[in-house]
């Protein structure tokens, strides 16, 4: 079964910065929009960023400015790089293509940001 691997969240203060990464299977990554989401419990995961496989992005209002995604085509691999983090960006995030599919998700990588 093909999934997508996360890592880089952890703890971090407000203000801090942390960059995700994940690493994704060939047939996955190729000719995909990819995408980074996050969950908070009890609430839907909802999409953070997204990027076309030439590299255009789109992002979330309550991250854009602070967050940029990229995209490695000779690696598969995503990456998030988070920049002044606030309390409210604390979630589980998870990669994924965009629109997600279902059986690519991973076990995501926790990020927490204290005050």
């Amino acid at each position: 079964q093909a999934q997508l691997v996360e890592s880089g969240g952890g703890l971090v203060q407000a203000g801090g910065s942390l960059t995700l990464a994940c690493a994704a299977p060939a047939k996955i990554y190729r000719g995909n929009v990819m995408a980074w989401y996050r969950q908070v419990p009890g609430k839907q995961r909802d999409v953070v960023a997204r990027i076309s496989h030439v590299g255009s992005s789109i992002y979330a209002d309550s991250v854009r400015g602070r967050f940029i995604i990229s995209r490695d085509n000779a690696k598969y691999m995503v990456n998030l790089q988070m920049n002044n983090l606030k309390p409210e960006d604390t979630a589980v995030y998870y990669c994924n293509t965009y629109p997600p599919a279902r059986p690519f998700w991973g076990q995501g990588t926790p990020v927490t940001v204290s005050e």
